[in-house]
């Protein structure tokens, strides 16, 4: 009995430890992983989201820098897939690039996946929504701590919940 007891409580403080990474390195925030994948006909997406979300989302487009109201966004909160919702990055983790675009250190856990994308002549590492496939934008190796990361991502590809 004793052994099951200890077992359980191993379990028990394995997750708990896993789950504080998990909000450690959401900035504070836990966020369960997608349940599932959001798949729409086209037209359900042109009628869900902006004319400027959709070229983004959909269609892999690039928002002109300097356009999008978050990125003077500075309150506390998250900031949401703006095609299905899905929290993808907190605002503990953004910061100023200078590059024009809303910039991420860090994403909440699953809440993106990374491509290849090697459209415009050159290879590149696209973010895409984990749920309903939306491009993002794309991460690069000149971030500050502690990941070195820089996710820049398209304004009208998010959405801003405040805190």
């Amino acid at each position: 009995m004793t052994s099951n007891v200890f077992s359980l409580n191993r379990r028990a403080f394995t997750s708990t430890l896993f789950v504080t990474g998990a909000v450690v390195l959401a900035g504070g925030a836990a966020i369960a992983a997608p349940a599932t994948g959001l798949s729409l006909p086209d037209a359900e997406w042109r009628r869900r989201l902006s004319p400027q979300a959709y070229a983004v989302l959909r269609q892999g487009s690039t928002e002109r820098p300097y356009s999008s109201p978050l990125l003077k966004e500075h309150r506390k909160g998250r900031f949401l897939c703006a095609g299905c919702d899905l929290p993808l990055f907190s605002s503990s983790t953004k910061f100023d690039s200078g590059t024009g675009w809303p910039s991420f250190w860090n994403h909440f856990p699953r809440a993106v996946k990374i491509v290849t994308d090697r459209s415009m002549g050159m290879v590149r590492k696209e973010v895409r929504c984990t749920r309903c496939d939306g491009h993002l934008g794309h991460v690069f190796d000149d971030g500050p701590p502690p990941t070195g990361l820089r996710y820049c991502m398209n304004g009208a590809a998010l959405a801003f919940r405040p805190a």
